[in-house]
């Protein structure tokens, strides 16, 4: 009766989220970017996610390019991630070609859908590009890492996309919504792609269950590892991201800073970066009860030992 009653809900699910993606689809020129250029008198990032008050010897308007640095990153690792989304995506729709039909159209929006984000991203890169300073680097390879993500483990690529895709909400509605001083082009991307994401957060969790439902205990502690590994390389490439935006922004800021500042610089931006790919969503209330209802409470430790010295080191900053 349970088993029933689980597999209607979920039935009930895919159909809202194709109900609800048809009604927020949107078109990238008519509907996002509608003639218009970035104002780079305005920041890209809010001070939520950027982490710019730990930096008080900055200028207004250094504040405001590092924002813009960090936005711009921000944007291609979005794109980045959705290279590897859309390709899991498309696997897990195999599962239902010759079954729920209503299940295999949400997950085909779904893949659409993260296509043309990537499509918009590229778009901003190459707007942002026109108007900031050269020597800006993009570090990581989005094809080298999707095809690193996938040759983990399903369970474990299913969390981290669902991890993903519950912190991009998180972003949009507790610090990118309120600051009414972003460039309005940045910020209306981040609100149609919040709207997409959010039907795709619950195909995440339904999806993830559902692979879940298949592993061994054994499977699954194997797949607790997997997803440990996973974290582990989102790191590394954030500190390298983090050091070459450190490094442009120090370069092009147009003042020279003292090896204190620089380096205060280069932890700032690695610890915004920890907090806005790692640890908010970790540490969100809706990731953590999925993930709680999957894993043991041994599991549960070894992955907050994983993050445990992530975690410190954002939180050096809001002391």
């Amino acid at each position: 009766m349970q088993t029933t009653i689980h597999t209607a809900l979920s039935a009930q699910r895919y159909a809202k989220a194709v109900e609800v993606s048809k009604r927020v689809r949107f078109d990238i020129d008519h509907d996002v970017i509608r003639g218009r250029q970035f104002d780079f008198n305005k920041k890209f990032l809010p001070d939520g996610l950027s982490r710019i008050d730990a930096l008080p010897f900055l200028l207004p308007a250094e504040r405001r390019f590092l924002s813009q640095i960090q936005g711009r990153s921000y944007a291609n690792i979005f794109g980045l991630v959705e290279r590897f989304i859309s390709a899991q995506v498309l696997d897990v729709s195999r599962d239902h070609w010759f079954g729920d039909q209503v299940a295999l159209e949400a997950l085909v929006r779904f893949t659409d859908e993260e296509i043309k984000h990537q499509e918009m991203f590229r778009r901003l890169e190459r707007m942002a590009a026109a108007g900031m300073p050269d020597g800006y680097v993009f570090v990581p390879d989005p094809d080298e890492v999707a095809r690193a993500v996938l040759s983990a483990s399903k369970w474990a690529v299913l969390g981290l996309i669902c991890h993903i895709e519950i912190f991009v909400l998180l972003h949009y509605h507790s610090s990118i919504e309120p600051d009414d001083n972003l460039s309005e082009l940045w910020k209306d991307v981040f609100l149609h792609h919040a709207r997409e994401e959010s039907q795709h957060a619950i195909l995440d969790e339904l999806e993830w269950l559902r692979e879940d439902s298949r592993l061994s205990p054994a499977e699954r502690d194997r797949a607790v590892d997997d997803l440990i590994g996973l974290v582990a390389a989102v790191d590394g490439i954030l500190q390298a991201q983090a050091r070459a935006d450190a490094d442009y922004f120090v370069t092009s800021s147009g003042r020279s800073l003292t090896p204190a500042e620089a380096a205060q610089v280069h932890a700032t931006v690695l610890r915004a970066y920890r907090w806005q790919y790692i640890v908010s969503g970790v540490q969100g209330e809706r990731f953590q009860a999925v993930l709680g209802g999957l894993i043991d409470a041994a599991q549960f430790q070894r992955i907050a030992g994983a993050l445990g010295p992530i975690i410190e080191d954002v939180n050096r900053v809001l002391h």
